[in-house]
């Protein structure tokens, strides 16, 4: 179904607003003076158009910086760093070991304690 203009301007009864308010946030048929004060000024001319661009890519890098640093701050959270030393003693986890028979569930879930005897990398020991 076509929206006609209308349909468009015809006060909702539940609401008691049209539905170009609700989703445009204007009227079709009203001056663009009846825009949201606190939303971005939209007007044919070229400076106004430019000044609104501006404004939406600020307000963009913006959001992107808060999301960028919640990110962040959700991985720092749930990958912490081991501390392990050369002789330190450590348990396995036994979950991804396939020669476990019987039922997973009455097993242990973890092996050990082992001794560190190498630390080749960031997460890897011998």
């Amino acid at each position: 179904m076509i929206q006609t203009l209308e349909d468009m301007t015809s006060s909702h009864a539940s609401t008691n607003q049209t539905d170009a308010i609700l989703e445009k946030r204007w009227n079709p048929k009203l001056p663009q003076g009846s825009l949201r004060k606190d939303f971005f000024e939209i007007h044919p001319t070229a400076a106004s158009f430019k000044g609104m661009l501006y404004k939406i890519r600020k307000h963009a890098m913006r959001c992107m910086e808060d999301s960028f640093a919640y990110a962040k701050d959700k991985w720092d959270k749930s990958h912490a760093t081991s501390d392990f030393k050369v002789g330190d003693l450590v348990l396995e986890s036994t979950t991804n070991f396939n020669n476990i028979k019987g039922f997973k569930k009455l097993k242990y879930s973890f092996a050990g304690p082992f001794v560190i005897k190498a630390h080749h990398g960031e997460l890897l020991f011998k």
